[in-house]
């Protein structure tokens, strides 16, 4: 099952907190805003993507435990992108300065800025042009670094602000670049 779309009229765009609602009563799915007012209904992932998922989690967030330089979330987290979508990457991370900056009531409602650092990882229901298309709108909206990862073809799309879309082909490894310095992510367990 790919990801649905349900078209919402310009005149029905929802508020933030008629977004959260929405969520709140659909606590079963995982919904993302458009910035055009499109509501994505994500499917759940299968086993050896949530596994994916759960492994790329496990090394950012002991790295970021180990260097306390910021932020780091799982694809639960949704951002307020400042072109007014709401996004929630895979896993993400933002620098501590930017998380400082976020008073006690921004940090509990959906983030309302772009993270630092992204990473898509493309399972069987997504589909890859959507997902360039999302890792695009990160970059437009302030994202540094940003991984797509797409396990079946063993391609990763790295994206860097200001940059051409850079394609590797089978990597070892990723690194954090100078975003997330010393950083680096073992592709064996994600390629398998």
């Amino acid at each position: 099952m790919t990801a649905l779309s349900l078209q919402i009229p310009p005149s029905l765009k929802f508020t933030d907190e008629e977004f959260e609602q929405i969520v709140a009563f659909n606590q079963e799915l995982r919904l993302e805003l458009t910035a055009e007012g499109k509501l994505i209904i994500m499917s759940p992932t299968g086993g050896e993507t949530g596994n994916r998922n759960f492994e790329i989690y496990i090394d950012l967030g002991v790295w970021n435990r180990k260097n306390k330089l910021g932020k780091a979330f799982d694809s639960s987290t949704g951002f307020k992108l400042p072109n007014g979508a709401t996004r929630s990457p895979d896993a993400s991370w933002i620098k501590i300065e930017r998380w400082d900056a976020l008073t006690p009531q921004q940090r509990k409602k959906y983030l309302p800025l772009c993270p630092d650092f992204a990473v898509e990882l493309v399972s069987e229901s997504d589909d890859v042009e959507d997902t360039r298309k999302k890792m695009l709108e990160y970059i437009e909206n302030g994202l540094r670094l940003g991984w797509l990862i797409n396990p079946k073809d063993k391609l990763v799309e790295i994206y860097r602000i200001g940059k051409e879309v850079e394609i590797l082909d089978s990597p070892d490894s990723l690194s954090g670049e100078d975003v997330l310095i010393g950083f680096s992510l073992d592709l064996e367990v994600i390629f398998g």
